[in-house]
């Protein structure tokens, strides 16, 4: 702001771009390219959020990313009487057969935009409907950019939306990471996902150790598929929570990139360079937003975005401030984009590659969250036998990582409820907390959505051809009880006959099985 210039990065040792990148995967990070600023958007019907998604581009968004409902998220169809009724497109949008992915895309080029899909258990079904709409609109799968969840190990851990049990279900990501490798270059077959793990209660290393150990066990699950590591590392990336504890969080993600480069080249043997590099998204902390005095959350959102961009994220999503309440208004929406925008065009932190880099309490920081999940690390390893997969299995079967998340969050409960842990306008500083306008402004679901779902649902089934559908349900239960099979295939020539994410579902679970979590005592 003063006319002063500036080089693109400062201090001594290995630099932004180069291994072990601690300071960054690209040699001038910000200077030659921004973050992608991928704002999370989903309620209602496709039609509802296709309109969002419009928005968020017109306004300035460069990626898009899709929050579907708890009943897709589950593999259920909108009309299920059991499982989903009262939840249809409430807490983000309702996507059962072909026709909705249509709907949700309608006017937006897929070979121009990236677009990441938060889905973990049905994520073949979303690819699979993904690509048959690229498919309609003639673009090429090599051209389809973007990033599927799929991160089903830490389903088992911390959210619980699975569907199969983890071995099958690990099956599955692979097939879909081998399919990818083949046919779509610029796709991320699987994110990472700590950010759930942290919502769930845990402490920062705690999602850094969890996190990178279901990286490495993905990674191990696709070498034992037959997949060169070099072949798809580079195309897994990771998906990491920004959360209130400013040096804390850039010394995480300082962290992350260096054991993940390490581990790949020294254990894995990865010699591409793209292989070695920790790519991830992050999000603002959507647990340390709170229902009371709501438009402070503007202030958290603002330093968790700024933690992201110092920690050398490459997309960022920034929560909306009304999100303890509902689900985002377009307003809220807005400012929560305008916030990230902010931090980009007038903090002046993309003009210096690592500006933190070389100060004592952060390298320190780095090096200590480098020590916890190390710790995390080694007994997984132990638990394996020397295997990181293994020791993920059988960490998930005897309770493990959701103990210690468990015991994270019981702690820091008591720290809020005792008052050694301050939560403004929670537990201090709650004058105001009785002026909110009683929720007038928030967006509310009504019932007449999951009406209109459901009806939009029985004209597809009453149109569709019925008999290509059990054709195509057959083939899939051929094609999961052959593991030599890849069940990618299969599923696409389902959805293009509209068989819906509920009926693929149940007829993988005829042959694998549901989960059921058994409770440790």
């Amino acid at each position: 702001m003063s006319g002063v210039p500036v080089d693109p990065v400062y201090g001594d040792g290995p630099m932004p771009g180069e291994y072990p990148y601690t300071r960054g995967i690209y040699p001038e990070m910000y200077r030659s390219r921004l973050w992608t600023m991928r704002m999370f958007a989903g309620f209602g019907t496709a039609v509802d959020t296709n309109g969002r998604f419009k928005d968020i581009l017109r306004h300035g968004g460069t990626g898009l990313s899709t929050a579907f409902d708890m009943p897709t998220l589950m593999g259920r169809d909108s009309d299920d009487e059991v499982w989903s009724a009262g939840e249809v497109g409430r807490a983000g949008v309702a996507i059962d057969t072909l026709a909705d992915m249509e709907d949700l895309f309608a006017d937006i080029d897929l070979g121009a935009v990236s677009t990441s899909m938060t889905i973990n258990g049905p994520a073949i079904v979303a690819l699979a409907q993904y690509i048959a709409v690229g498919d309609k609109a003639g673009v090429d799968r090599a051209r389809l950019s973007g990033t599927i969840q799929n991160d089903i190990l830490k389903e088992y851990q911390a959210q619980k939306e699975y569907i199969f049990p983890p071995r099958p279900s690990m099956r599955i990501v692979t097939d879909m990471m081998r399919f990818t490798t083949a046919e779509m270059p610029r796709w991320h077959p699987v994110s990472i996902s700590g950010y759930h793990i942290r919502e769930a209660g845990s402490t920062a290393a705690q999602e850094l150790g969890f996190t990178l150990a279901n990286g490495f066990a993905y990674v191990e699950a696709a070498r034992a598929a037959g997949l060169d590591v070099d072949d798809f590392a580079s195309r897994l990336s990771f998906f990491f929570n920004s959360h209130s504890d400013f040096f804390e969080e850039i010394g995480k993600f300082r962290a992350a990139r260096r054991i993940w480069a390490t581990w790949m080249k020294e254990r894995y043997g990865a010699t591409s360079e793209r292989s070695l590099m920790c790519r991830f998204h992050t999000q603002t902390a959507g647990v340390s937003l709170t229902a009371q005095q709501p438009e402070i959350n503007i202030a958290r959102v603002a330093l968790q975005a700024l933690a992201g961009a110092l920690g050398g994220t490459q997309s960022l999503h920034t929560d909306a401030y009304d999100e303890a309440l509902a689900l985002p208004t377009e307003k809220a929406a807005r400012i929560a984009l305008r916030t990230q925008q902010i931090v980009a065009h007038e903090t002046g932190v993309a003009n210096v590659a690592d500006p933190l880099g070389g100060s004592a309490y952060v390298e320190w920081m780095t090096g200590e969250m480098e020590r916890q999940a190390a710790e995390i690390l080694d007994h997984l390893l132990e638990l394996g036998d020397g295997s990181i997969l293994e020791g993920v299995y059988e960490g998930i079967d005897n309770g493990w990582f959701v103990g210690g998340i468990a015991d994270s969050a019981y702690r820091f409960e008591r720290e809020v409820n005792n008052g050694t842990r301050i939560i403004v306008g929670v537990n201090a500083f709650t004058e105001g907390n009785d002026s909110d306008d009683g929720g007038a402004n928030l967006l509310r679901i009504e019932q007449d959505t999951e009406d209109l779902q459901l009806k939009r649902l029985a004209a597809i089934k009453h149109s569709r051809d019925g008999e290509a559908v059990s054709r195509s349900l057959e083939a899939i239960k051929s094609a999961a009880r052959d593991p030599a099979v890849n069940l990618v295939p299969p599923v696409i020539d389902a959805v293009n006959a509209y068989a819906t994410e509920g009926e693929i579902c149940d007829t993988l679970a005829g042959v694998f099985g549901r989960y059921v979590e058994q409770a440790i005592v």
